[in-house]
């Protein structure tokens, strides 16, 4: 079968006939039974342009070597699957100012391990943070030739940066974070209502994504207003501080139910402008989402690898691996997260993310039964009130999904709308990220559904080997993955020899959407 017979529906612009040398430039050709096309499964063949990094031509067949010109680089990887690389939208690489937890050439080192070509960089936890002009240009100067994957950057909203925002859209921010609740660094500080609808109207009509860690509490009666968000807890912790239960009674669903019922009456001070709610751990604030969408109201959320894997049931005592906020909740809340996010376009959940916030081991404050390599410092005592909070994962959450996937019947198709389709689209970057079309960047990844591995250090390429996953036994392994028609890493080789970091910084505007 020649070339010429499976154009359709993708026609190539090549003129010379398959077979003959060209002088046209260098190609890569990728081909498997099984690839994911425009949401799809189907054989295909898939040519890369290494000029331009585009994808410019797929054929629905595997097509043979001897259809390209003399010298092309060409693997047929059936049965393996190829997938388009995914789009982790929550990852913290902290760098520069917190460089010792995190960095750009470790956290895209290991997001590149486990298909990811492009992560966005949350405002937080470098120092300085993504809140100013300066403060993106900082980051930026120290993310130059340290990426292995593309990056790109949010900007975060603080009380007072209001004058900041739309100069960081100019400057090529993907979108905006801001906390309803501490966030745990004191550059990073939380925001008021009056805060947020001042920055709703300085974003009104700009390209853009206003995204909410929305976690409040509660008030005691309609009439406190906003400054009880700086108050304390009216109880101090019922239970042991080294018992997982105590720290999940600390921060329950109302929290993550009040603070987007408060973002929802704000939403009309910038009806057109997109809102998003990072992190959805609470089943209980799905409804409140929904029954916004139906009123016309512009939102979407997301969830985590860990709140579709991890169960409060199962965390042992002082076991701070598990720590974030929102917390893992209850096994039935997992259930509930899963049934939502499988109603597909029509459910609340249309994103899954890493939310890859990674520290220093000593910070997490692990005993000597959970850890001993980590265990040394006398105040290393299992205190989830006291350790930090975050979950490291990246590179680990197309295994983590495919793994858990399985009980429920998932696809590839559905990994691909939730990794990669849709949080493309979230970030602005859906003509070019996400999808394997012409025209798109040749980000590829061959995926094995079969295989399996243990996790441990080799497998968690991150700066710091400090995860809830290590020791699980998780199926489905990244072989190969590929930026923009190049390969950037391999199982068998790592990422080779003399390779430098190809990742671009993806800094141009993002284009207005109707």
């Amino acid at each position: 079968m020649s070339a010429s017979d499976v154009l359709h529906p993708y026609p190539t612009p090549a003129t010379t006939p398959p077979g003959t040398p060209s002088t046209n430039p260098p190609i890569t050709v990728l081909a498997s039974s099984r690839v994911v096309v425009e949401g799809g499964l189907t054989p295909a063949t898939l040519v890369i342009s290494l000029h331009t990094g585009k994808i410019t031509s797929i054929f629905h067949s595997v097509l043979p070597a001897s259809d390209f010109p003399p010298g092309t680089s060409y693997t047929d990887h059936t049965p393996l699957v190829l997938l388009p690389g995914l789009v982790d939208a929550h990852v913290h690489l902290n760098e520069p100012g917190r460089t010792e937890w995190e960095g750009f050439w470790t956290g895209t080192q290991a997001a590149a391990f486990g298909g990811v070509t492009t992560v966005v960089d949350m405002p937080l936890n470098a120092i300085p943070p993504t809140t100013t002009v300066n403060g993106l240009k900082e980051k930026v100067s120290a993310a130059q030739g340290q990426c292995w994957v593309d990056v790109g950057f949010y900007g975060g909203i603080v009380p007072g940066n209001a004058r900041e925002l739309k100069q960081l859209v100019r400057e090529g921010v993907r979108g905006f974070k801001g906390f309803l609740i501490d966030s745990g660094v004191e550059e990073f500080p939380a925001v008021s209502s009056t805060d947020i609808a001042i920055a709703m109207t300085e974003l009104a009509d700009e390209p853009t994504v206003l995204m909410f860690h929305a976690e409040m509490i509660p008030p005691i009666s309609d009439s406190v207003g906003d400054d009880v968000q700086w108050s304390l807890p009216p109880l101090a912790p019922i239970g042991p501080l080294d018992e997982y239960r105590t720290f999940l009674a600390s921060r329950p669903a109302s929290f993550e139910t009040y603070a987007i019922s408060q973002i929802l009456s704000l939403a009309p001070y910038a009806p057109k402008l997109p809102l998003h709610i990072v992190h959805l751990s609470a089943v209980e604030a799905i409804p409140l989402i929904r029954a916004a969408r139906a009123r016309g109201i512009k939102i979407t959320t997301e969830t985590c690898f860990h709140y579709l894997s991890l169960a409060a049931e199962a965390i042992r005592n002082g076991d701070t691996r598990h720590k974030c906020c929102p917390p893992i909740r209850m096994q039935s809340n997992q259930e509930g997260l899963w049934d939502e996010l499988l109603h597909g376009n029509e459910g609340v959940i249309q994103t899954v993310v890493s939310d890859h916030s990674p520290c220093t081991p000593n910070l997490k404050l692990l005993p000597p039964g959970i850890d001993r390599k980590y265990s040394n410092a006398p105040e290393a005592n299992g205190d989830f009130f006291a350790a930090w909070g975050g979950v490291s994962s990246v590179g680990l959450g197309l295994s983590i999904l495919w793994t858990e996937g399985q009980k429920r019947g998932i696809t590839v198709e559905d990994v691909v709308r939730w990794c990669c389709t849709n949080t493309a689209k979230q970030v602005g970057l859906e003509h070019q990220k996400g999808d394997l079309r012409v025209g798109f960047d040749g980000d590829i990844v061959v995926f094995d559904d079969k295989a399996t591995f243990e996790v441990g250090p080799s497998s968690m390429l991150f700066r710091n080997k400090c995860s809830p996953y290590q020791g699980k036994r998780l199926q489905g392994t990244i072989k190969e993955t590929w930026l923009r028609g190049r390969k950037i890493f391999s199982k068998e080789q790592g990422f080779g020899k003399g390779i430098c970091p190809q990742g671009q910084l993806l800094l141009e505007p993002r284009k207005r959407t109707i």
